[in-house]
């Protein structure tokens, strides 16, 4: 029976996608749940999923732009693996030595079965390293590795007296220059930021604010209470979450900072949706936390986690990285002490946090050493003022130096008892 895999749709307005990466070979025998090949769009990167086991046939190859809903490849389940993937996976000797050939032909046992794959597998790749434009070139030409060695021209005793001194001397083997290089297209994600980037700098009027936040207090209480924060969420607390809690009570008194142009009008969500900016191998990703004003850190915490690890697994929905109205992201994860981030548009600002550091501060006229963060606040001047701008980031400031104004909207217990 053939069965179509067909190209899954990732997200309502797009409709055509392009193949980005095949992850196993055309003939290969996969198993049913498999990841076949990544689908990339401008907004998402999806799997391709094997819906059955059996021979695959790729229909369409990388870099093809296909429509949604097309047959990107097909699996003729006859030709399903005889062996249980366990079964298989287990069949390996102790000490991972290969049968002989006689053996191999003698005996069918699964063991048997796994020992044939890796003589096959060492009979099959020679011990030659290549480069992989170099592997393109030879592809393209329809040469095997033995046509290529037998153009190479007779080696001579110099070859091999530079060669053996090179690998005599380790410091000058390192230090032989390379030429080479490799050059990969770029994928449809990437060419979209790419796009939207430049176009922050040309449509806006981007300034950036610096201010520094005293750790102290948001580090001693994370340390303190982690373990017993852990046992109950099933899962350890970060700083992000503190911050994004500051960023919607400093929103809600600094409302043009969670503003947005249209056209010529400007546009004030009640809501605050922040985007966490994260890493992911297809590049930068911002998924969205909705509501983020009726959350508590523990929950912020808990959806920063799951939208962390859809972004690494490549599982984050369009819904899920569309909208927001405000951004944060952490280059501190990646020791940087500095930076001016570029707005996410079209929202109107973004907060950068940076890596904790101690450094000398005046604490009441003497020098102590405290955990120090520089934050940082890019913002569109065409809507926000200098005012509003430098406002929200000293609101920001006082909030994470006092944790518990997180409790009563940014204010002090003795302020809400007065009033104030």
């Amino acid at each position: 029976m053939i069965v179509e895999i067909k190209v899954p749709s990732p997200g309502e307005s797009i409709t055509e996608v392009e193949i980005g990466k095949w992850l196993v070979e055309n003939g290969a025998v996969v198993r049913k749940d498999q990841e076949l090949a990544e689908v990339e769009s401008d907004k998402a990167t999806l799997s391709l999923i094997a819906v059955a086991s059996g021979q695959l046939k790729i229909l369409a190859h990388e870099g093809d732009k296909v429509n949604v809903g097309s047959v990107a490849c097909t699996i003729d389940t006859e030709k399903a693996p005889s062996l249980p993937d366990e079964k298989l996976a287990a069949a390996t000797l102790p000490n991972d030595e290969p049968l002989k050939k006689s053996e191999i032909v003698k005996d069918n046992s699964p063991k048997a079965v796994a020992q044939k794959i890796a003589v096959v597998q060492q009979e099959s790749e020679p011990a030659l390293k290549m480069t992989p434009t170099a592997k393109a070139v030879m592809e393209q030409a329809g040469l095997s590795i033995e046509d290529v060695l037998e153009g190479i021209r007779r080696l001579t005793r110099k070859d091999m007296e530079q060669i053996a001194g090179a690998y005599a001397n380790p410091v000058a083997l390192s230090s032989v220059a390379s030429r080479a290089e490799e050059r990969v297209a770029m994928t449809p994600l990437r060419r979209k930021l790419s796009q939207r980037l430049v176009a922050v700098k040309n449509e806006t009027a981007m300034l950036t604010t610096f201010n520094e936040v005293d750790m102290s207090k948001v580090v001693d209480l994370r340390n303190r209470y982690q373990k017993a924060f852990t046992e109950k969420h099933g899962f350890k607390l970060g700083f992000n979450a503190f911050f994004a809690k500051a960023v919607s009570l400093a929103l809600s008194q600094h409302t043009s900072v969670n503003s947005m142009i249209d056209g010529e009008e400007i546009v004030t969500p009640k809501y605050h949706d922040i985007g966490i900016a994260v890493s992911s191998p297809k590049g930068l990703m911002v998924p969205i936390i909705r509501n983020v004003e009726t959350m508590s850190v523990a929950q912020i915490e808990g959806a920063i986690k799951e939208l962390a690890e859809k972004a690494r697994d490549k599982r984050l929905t369009v819904q899920e990285m569309t909208g927001g109205t405000f951004t944060i992201t952490n280059g501190g994860v990646f020791g940087s002490m500095m930076s001016t981030p570029i707005i996410n548009p079209p929202q109107s600002a973004i907060l950068g946090l940076h890596a904790i550091k101690d450094r000398p501060v005046a604490i009441e006229g003497k020098v102590e050493i405290r955990p120090m963060m520089y934050i940082a606040l890019s913002y569109d001047h065409r809507i926000i003022d200098g005012k509003d701008s430098v406002g929200f980031l000293v609101k920001i400031k006082e909030m994470i130096e006092n944790p518990s104004k997180l409790l009563f909207g940014g204010k002090d217990a003795e302020e809400i008892l007065l009033d104030l």
